[in-house]
C-alpha cells in the first residue's frame, strides 16, 4: 500500500508539472491526444454551454459565456495547486509516517493539512518532518509553492496581453465593416477606394493580425474562449470577414490588386485550420451554405450600387467557390464549438456601427440638439 500511494503521488505530480509546462512555458501546440488542460476546458465547456442555452436573453447569454474564459483560467490554477498538494500528501503518506504532531496519531487528513501549509509556505511547525526523505519532500513542495506563485503572477498578465492584442484590430474593424462586420459592408466602404495602397495596407495589417492570432491562441488556447468586449464582435467573426473579403478580392472584385489579398488569405486560412484543431472542432458535412445563390445575387447588386463590380464569369465563380471551400468548414465547426455566430456575407437590413450609438443619444436629441450632434448613417 505505501508503495502504491507513492507511485500514484509521483504520477499526479509529474502530470501536473508536465501540463503546467506545456500550458504556460511551451510556445507551441501539443498534438498529444490527452492533455489535462485541454481535457479540463472541454469537459467544463459543455455543461457551461448547456446552462447558457437556458438563458432566454441573447445579451445575457453572451455575458454568461464571456465569464467562462477568465473564470476557468483561475480555476485551472486552483486545480493545479490542489493536485500538487494531494500528490505530495500521497508521497508523505507512502514513504511512511515521517512527521510528528506531539503524541497525537497521524492521519491522512493531517498529512493533507501539512502538505497544504508546506505548499503555501505557512510553516506553523505543528507537524515536523523527522526523516531525510520527509524533509526533502517538504523542501521540494515549499519550493514548488514559490514556483506556483510565480506562475500565477506571470500567466494571467500574458493571457490578458494576448487578449488585448487580439481585440485592438477587431475594434478597428467596426468603422470599416460595420457592427457586426460583414464582407459586403467592408467591400462597399473600401473596395472602390481610388488609392489601392489603402486597401493593401488594411490587408497587410490583417495578415499580421491573423499571424498574431494563430501564435497567441496556439500558445495559450484558453484565449479562444475569451469573448470580445461587444456582443456583436468576436475574433472568429473578424477572421471570417477577412477570409470572405480576401476570397472576393482574389476571385473577382474589379480594379483591386490581389497580391496582398492572397497573402492575407493564406495567413488567415492557416489560422482557421490550426485553431480549429486547437479547440477540437469537428467537421460537419451537413453545414448550411453561408452564401446561397440568391444571397450572392443580392450582394452583387448591393456592391454594384456602391460602385464595386464583381466578375460573374464561370471561371471567377468557380474560383470563388473553391476559395470558400478551403475555410468555411473550419469556421462553421469553430462557430458550433464555441457558440459564436458567424457574420453573414451581407446583412438583411442596415445596422448602426457601434461608434454611432451611445447611451445619451436620445436624451440629446430630446433637447433639440440632435441635428447638431447626430451622426448620420452615411459612411465617410
Amino acid at each position: 500500500m505505501p508503495t502504491f500511494t507513492t507511485i500514484i503521488g509521483l504520477i499526479i505530480i509529474a502530470l501536473v508539472l508536465l501540463d503546467a509546462f506545456e500550458t504556460v512555458v511551451l510556445p507551441r501546440r501539443v498534438s498529444r491526444n490527452f492533455r489535462l488542460t485541454a481535457w479540463f476546458f472541454r469537459r467544463v465547456w459543455k455543461p457551461w454551454v448547456a446552462l447558457a442555452r437556458i438563458i432566454p436573453s441573447p445579451a445575457r447569454r453572451e455575458t454568461f459565456l464571456g465569464y467562462f474564459g477568465p473564470l476557468f483560467s483561475i480555476l485551472l490554477l486552483v486545480a493545479w495547486a490542489i493536485s500538487l498538494i494531494f500528490g505530495f500528501t500521497l508521497l508523505q503518506y507512502g514513504t511512511g509516517q515521517h512527521v510528528r504532531l506531539g503524541n497525537e496519531q497521524l492521519t491522512f487528513g493531517m498529512l493533507l493539512y501539512h502538505s497544504g501549509e508546506t505548499f503555501f509556505t505557512l510553516g506553523y511547525g505543528d507537524i515536523v518532518p523527522t526523516t531525510g526523505t520527509a524533509r526533502l519532500l517538504a523542501v521540494s513542495e515549499a519550493g514548488m509553492g514559490f514556483a506556483f506563485l510565480g506562475v500565477v503572477i506571470g500567466y494571467l498578465p500574458v493571457i490578458y496581453s494576448s487578449f488585448n492584442d487580439r481585440e485592438l484590430e477587431i475594434s478597428l474593424l467596426d468603422s470599416r465593416a460595420g457592427s457586426p462586420p460583414s464582407a459586403a459592408e467592408f467591400v462597399s466602404r473600401l473596395g472602390c477606394c481610388p488609392d489601392p495602397s489603402v486597401l493593401d495596407g488594411i490587408f497587410r495589417d490583417w495578415e499580421r493580425w491573423s499571424a498574431n492570432l494563430l501564435s497567441n491562441q496556439i500558445s495559450y488556447p484558453v484565449v479562444s474562449y475569451f469573448r470580445s468586449q461587444h456582443s456583436n464582435q468576436s475574433w472568429l467573426g473578424a477572421l471570417a470577414v477577412m477570409l470572405d473579403v480576401t476570397s472576393l478580392a482574389i476571385s473577382g472584385i474589379e480594379g483591386v490588386h490581389v497580391d496582398q489579398a492572397k497573402l492575407t488569405f493564406a495567413m488567415a486560412r492557416h489560422a482557421a485550420v490550426d485553431l480549429a484543431q486547437v479547440i477540437n472542432a469537428k467537421y460537419n458535412p451537413h453545414a448550411s451554405d453561408r452564401l446561397p445563390a440568391e444571397e450572392r445575387e443580392r450582394m452583387s447588386k448591393a456592391l454594384a450600387a456602391a460602385g464595386v463590380g464583381l466578375r460573374q464569369d464561370a471561371a471567377s465563380l468557380e474560383k470563388f467557390a473553391h476559395l470558400r471551400s478551403m475555410y468555411e468548414p473550419y469556421l462553421e465547426a469553430m462557430s458550433r464549438n464555441l457558440q459564436i455566430s458567424l457574420p453573414p456575407w451581407i446583412h438583411q437590413e442596415k445596422h448602426k456601427d457601434n461608434w454611432q450609438g451611445g447611451p445619451w443619444d436620445r436624451a440629446i436629441q430630446a433637447k433639440g440638439l440632435g441635428e447638431k450632434v447626430h451622426v448620420t448613417d452615411q459612411h465617410f
